[in-house]
């Protein structure tokens, strides 16, 4: 399906009790022949292969096969598939893709594409993350660069998506930076900086654990107390360490966090930076790897590598220290092999030091920019470096020499960018680049892909009898429509994070009518407006709780006079919580009425955005009253948006203009449109689908004057967004104002 239904999917699966290893692995074969996920089977940079080629002479005999493609993250390979994420097309055919080719011919098996809207995150950084395969399922993940998160099965099939903007009020910016999912047991985990609705409309860095199979929320976490940095492209670490399975992940406050991986529980913190981490963690045993480029938060110099021991909880950064190392690691994810750490610093200098202690010894350069992470397999390390070029190492105890070193272009001369790690598998090394997908290997060596299998984490089986530490709510986070029945689900875990048994639980309501009682199910109703609350339910003394939002059918029109200033509705995903330090959405009395107001921010951008609706919304007409102020010369623009299309109306241009994707213009329309501050107008934006095409048509209007019979603007989009949220944009160069929200149907 291509996108989840309005109502709870089914939560089967969540019901199931939790296997305690991600897979069981047979017997009769070893892992490590394919690379299900970035830094390969054990999460380390490292694979089992041999075979491998020392050299490459590009288009030569060991260039096994070259496809045209434009990305910048490391393929996933298995099953005998290789999987990559990245961007096509122009003007208003640039779509972000996902593609599937043959790993032995190099064949396109399967390509789809798909739009980017409600992000300022430009083209040529599209395909950051990742992507992230299951040897359990077969599934494949991918986190699209404006938020989409798809999980295909190996045909290419989409099995469900999530629009993360829109579900979760992710951020996404300009810098394009994006985080790759992780796949355990049977959860795959995001993390982003977000701003929510309820308890989560403070902007920070969170975690969303989904069940890998429905995209159903399982868990969510906000290890961190403060906001301090936008989007890090830091990646998760999964590891037993005490007893205890954990998800030990950097974070945008510049902390390293540990989690229970089932619950979400925060177990630690250590303090590295006063900036956010974008470098992933690496754990072997109970040692824990940490690098960045930032300030240090001890001291005034710039960049460090750490070895913390992961034992303990609560704050361990002055306790828990085993080494540190100065250097300026920014981008890259460390490689662990035979008691060596491996690190390529900024300028692409590759970092060899002792695990254990933190010992130098040596260091090598590679060029000039270093973004991609090394690999070790067969003897050899293998690396990219940014500048188009490609390498292979030969490592050596005091010293390491380059055994080849070959460059890539674009047709136009200039080297080819290369952000991708090697992928390794098959005796064959992949990986992605701005100008194509490659596969290296041994012609003579023939091509074998043994079907995937997982690791298994080793971790001690919990006491049947163990006292309930933890109640588990799942779905976590749930969306109906007036009057829909929900299914909840309580599961117990020990002090550990360790599954128990399901439960059967006192339930209890807030937000909704009713007591709640011994069922598991429940008809939720919102009334004549939405409604958010919770559903708890408590055993043995411990109460877990899950979020819900209801919605009724349309239309609906929202207005504000039951609001106190400084409200908003708490179903509303990123309008903020409080009108200090401004910048989001807030209810103001103006002129004696109560209105929507969008205050200037303190400091920071002021262009937001105000999720009104779920994000599988479709076939409806938005409409708004609206009115600015100016100061000095100083004008907002306000907009609103449907089916990820804006309408916008810009008062230092005196324009009106309606787009898809602010960063790159996919599809624009934009006339003068003269009006007034001080003023209200009404604004309606309205989306027609058609097979081929999206014909959107706005008009805006002095309010309380006649509609006018024309649209003011209309615009074809030929590559169709078919749903998506209603919502409220501004730019608040000076505070404005919203009022009378319609939302009906077509």
């Amino acid at each position: 399906m291509h996108r989840r239904s309005f109502a709870t999917a089914c939560i089967t699966t969540l019901a199931l009790a939790v296997v305690l290893v991600t897979a069981a692995v047979a017997d009769d074969g070893p892992v490590g022949h394919d690379w299900p996920s970035w830094r390969g089977i054990h999460n380390t940079g490292v694979s089992h292969q041999t075979g491998l080629i020392s050299e490459w002479p590009p288009g030569g005999a060991h260039q096994l096969w070259r496809s045209d493609y434009t990305g910048r993250s490391t393929p996933v390979v298995m099953n005998g598939r290789v999987f990559v994420i990245g961007r096509v097309g122009e003007n208003e055919a640039m779509q972000e893709r996902v593609t599937c080719f043959d790993a032995e011919s190099g064949k396109q098996l399967w390509d789809y594409r798909y739009n980017l809207y409600m992000t300022t995150v430009p083209f040529n950084r599209l395909g950051w993350a990742n992507m992230t395969g299951d040897p359990e399922t077969g599934y494949v993940y991918s986190v699209g660069t404006g938020g989409m998160l798809h999980c295909f099965d190996p045909d290419g099939t989409i099995v469900w998506e999530r629009s993360l903007i829109e579900d979760f009020g992710i951020r996404t910016g300009y810098g394009g930076r994006t985080t790759s999912a992780v796949i355990d047991e049977e959860r795959v985990i995001v993390g982003f900086v977000t701003s929510g609705w309820g308890d989560q409309k403070p902007m920070k860095h969170r975690h969303f654990a989904l069940d890998k199979r429905t995209g159903e929320v399982i868990w969510m976490a906000t290890p961190s107390e403060v906001f301090r940095m936008p989007n890090i492209y830091t990646v998760p670490a999964i590891a037993v360490i005490d007893g205890q399975r954990l998800m030990i992940a950097g974070n945008a406050d510049g902390l390293v966090y540990a989690m229970k991986a089932r619950t979400g529980e925060k177990v630690w913190q250590f303090r590295l930076s006063k900036r956010g981490l974008n470098s992933s963690v690496l754990v072997d045993g109970y040692r824990v790897y940490a690098a960045h480029s930032e300030e240090n938060i001890d001291e005034a110099t710039m960049g460090r590598i750490v070895c913390i021991d992961g034992r303990g909880s609560g704050d361990i950064t002055a306790t828990n220290e085993l080494w540190r190392y100065p250097a300026e690691i920014g981008y890259t994810s460390p490689l662990l092999h035979d008691g060596r750490i491996y690190y390529l610093d900024n300028a692409a200098n590759l970092i060899c030091l002792d695990a254990e202690t933190g010992a130098h010894y040596w260091e090598h350069s590679l060029g000039t920019v270093g973004k991609s992470s090394p690999v070790w397999a067969d003897g050899k390390i293998y690396v990219t470096e940014t500048n188009g070029h490609f390498l292979i190492l030969d490592p050596g105890d005091t010293s390491c020499v380059t055994l080849d070193k070959d460059e890539l272009s674009m047709p136009n001369g200039r080297y080819a960018e290369i952000y991708s790690s090697p992928a390794i598998a098959y005796q064959r090394i992949y990986f992605t680049t701005e100008e194509g997908v490659y596969c290296l290997g041994d012609p003579s060596i023939p091509f074998e892909a043994p079907p995937s299998r997982a690791l298994t984490l080793d971790e001690p089986a919990p006491d049947p009898n163990a006292a309930v530490a933890h109640i588990q709510v799942v779905p976590a986070e749930t969306v109906l429509r007036s009057g829909e029945k929900a299914e909840f689900v309580a599961r117990a875990f020990d002090a550990n994070g360790r599954f128990l048994k399901r439960v059967a639980a006192n339930w209890s309501l807030k937000g909704f009518p009713g007591d709640g009682g011994s069922a598991e199910t429940f008809t939720l109703t919102a009334g004549e407006s939405a409604a958010a609350g919770a559903v708890s339910a408590s055993a043995d003394g411990v109460t877990g709780t899950a979020r819900v939002r209801v919605f009724p059918q349309l239309p609906w029109k929202i207005t504000f006079d039951d609001y106190e200033d400084g409200a908003n509705p708490d179903w509303w995903i990123g309008a903020g919580s409080a009108r200090s330090p401004g910048g989001k959405f807030v209810v103001a009395t103006l002129e004696g009425e109560k209105v929507l107001a969008k205050p200037r921010a303190e400091r920071g951008i002021q262009r937001h955005t105000a999720i009104i609706g779920p994000s599988t919304m479709s076939g409806y007409v938005l409409q708004a009253d609206v009115r600015d102020q100016k100061v000095k010369r100083r004008r907002s623009d306000i907009g609103l948006i449907s089916h990820g299309y804006t309408m916008d109306l810009m008062g230092k241009t005196q324009r009106l203009e309606l787009r898809s994707w602010l960063a790159e213009y996919r599809i624009k329309e934009t006339i003068d449109f003269a009006w007034d501050p001080d003023v209200w107008y009404t604004m309606k934006l309205d989306v027609e689908l058609h097979d081929d095409k999206a014909v959107v048509r706005g008009k805006v209007w002095p309010r309380g004057e006649a509609e006018p019979g024309d649209w003011t603007i209309v615009v074809e989009d030929p590559h169709p967004i078919r749903a998506g949220s209603p919502a409220l944009i501004g730019v608040s160069n000076t505070e404005h104002y919203y009022d009378n929200i319609v939302v009906a149907p077509r």
